[in-house]
């Protein structure tokens, strides 16, 4: 209200000096318009900060369910008796990201020196002595950030599904969102070596994210091998049915809505004329990336394998959204268009890939978090002249040699210290019934309804 007053003092002062003459009446005009102008476009620091920090959290708690997402996604496309475990294991990493981020997490990502390599190793608290200063909440800050934390963590979930014991994946886990993710986050968001030195720009997590969750992903997928029955001895590969492809496609869906979240979010402020049309337009561009990547599957499946595979459908969606999310703002709508056409592209090329080399990704997050996030990443300066091919590469590479790396050595330890796969006989039965005691719905997927009377 104060302002306000201002505002219509300042009006009614410029319009007294004008005068009431018809001659000046222009001039008294564009005194009022200046001063509305300089209002719309210039917030107070107070109302800037409630508009900053409620971003924060209205996209945050959009993103936090993008959790609810990955599960639905997840227990669609595993056999129904593993789709107990999966639930148990997506609500407990979450919890677990939420603990590592606030023990040690985000001053690792947000406690680096600039040009350095790794923050400190602190717990966090809450500082808002200086808030209208930041212009953001402290609190409002760590939760939106650490719901990236555990999205990244929810893309290793779906691949190693079905073989993986519950008690080694909650400690690599906590590795991950303790350590292996905020160390290469804080070489660019917290202003590390790479966004000092190469000017790396990942604007929500393409590689930061999106790749090092694949990273992580693909090194559990070697060090545990695929599920039993999925490659035959003679080199043919064996369609394993998930129990709900409606369910799958609800995840898709929660994790599309979220997006929205997790790119638009990332303008990290809409306290500001050009911070709404900035946090509008991604909002486009990822609607538009995600909605090519679903029609270019679509059309490829159509005219190259005659029937249209739902599931790698679905993942087109989610590699157009992984695509775009490097840069959603810079991008016109038609580039935006392509960037997530190319992903689904991607999807499509690199899925069968993978199943030829033997590597079994459950849920295909490979294809569709770490090529897409890659592809994503590379082609931020074909719309971003801040950014360039060579930083982006150095980039990428960085993130590769260091999260791939490191999840490989931990997968291996724990492999030889505590054991990471279920046995052939657990496997079997299903996970529900030997990691959480739950007993199996019946699979329909793979036998006769036995409610279904005989013909």
């Amino acid at each position: 209200m104060t302002k306000i007053k201002y505002i219509l003092f300042a009006a009614m002062g410029a319009v007294m000096l004008a005068g009431g003459a018809a001659a000046q009446e222009p001039a008294a005009a564009e005194a009022v318009e200046a001063v509305v102008e300089a209002a719309s476009t210039t917030p107070a620091p107070d109302t800037a900060f409630v508009f900053n920090t409620m971003l924060f959290l209205i996209m945050g708690m959009v993103v936090m369910f993008m959790a609810a997402g990955f599960c639905m996604l997840e227990a669609g496309l595993v056999r129904s008796k593993n789709a107990a475990t999966i639930c148990l294991k997506n609500i407990t990493l979450y919890a677990i990201a939420t603990v590592m981020v606030w023990l040690i997490g985000y001053n690792i990502i947000y406690g680096v020196e600039e040009g350095g390599y790794i923050g400190t190793l602190a717990m966090w608290a809450a500082d808002d002595s200086a808030a209208l200063e930041t212009g953001y909440s402290a609190s409002s800050d760590w939760f939106f950030q650490m719901v990236f934390v555990a999205t990244a963590a929810s893309i290793v979930s779906g691949t190693v599904a079905e073989r993986v014991r519950l008690w080694p994946f909650f400690i690599f886990t906590a590795v991950l969102t303790g350590l292996i993710y905020p160390i290469q986050a804080s070489w660019e968001w917290g202003g590390g070596w790479l966004d000092a030195n190469y000017g790396f720009s990942d604007f929500a997590g393409s590689t930061l994210v999106h790749a090092t969750g694949g990273w992580a992903a693909l090194a559990g997928a070697l060090a545990l091998g695929p599920r039993r029955g999925k490659y035959g001895p003679n080199g043919q590969i064996n369609t394993i049915r998930g129990s709900s492809l409606p369910l799958a496609t609800l995840g898709v869906f929660i994790l599309w809505l979220g997006w929205f979240g997790f790119n638009g979010g990332s303008q990290l402020a809409l306290g500001s004329l050009d911070d709404a049309i900035a946090v509008s337009n991604i909002f486009v561009n990822t609607n538009m990336a995600a909605a090519t990547g679903v029609i270019t599957v679509v059309v490829l499946c159509t005219f190259l394998k005659r029937k249209i595979d739902l599931s790698m459908a679905l993942n087109g969606a989610i590699g157009g959204l992984v695509s775009i999310t490097a840069e959603p703002l810079t991008p016109a709508i038609w580039q935006a268009a392509l960037i997530g056409s190319v992903g689904g592209g991607i999807i499509f090329v690199v899925t069968p890939l993978l199943e030829n080399l033997r590597i079994d990704d459950v849920v295909g997050a490979i294809p569709a978090h770490l090529f897409c996030g890659m592809w994503g990443t590379i082609i931020v300066p074909f719309t971003n002249s801040d950014a360039t091919y060579i930083g982006q590469a150095v980039g990428i590479g960085a993130n590769a040699i260091f999260v791939f790396t490191t999840s490989l050595v931990l997968w291996i330890l724990l492999k030889m210290i505590v054991g990471i796969r279920a046995s052939a006989d657990e496997e079997d039965k299903g996970l529900d019934e030997s990691e959480i005691g739950a007993p199996a719905w019946p699979d329909f997927s793979e036998k006769p309804n036995p409610l279904q009377p005989a013909e």
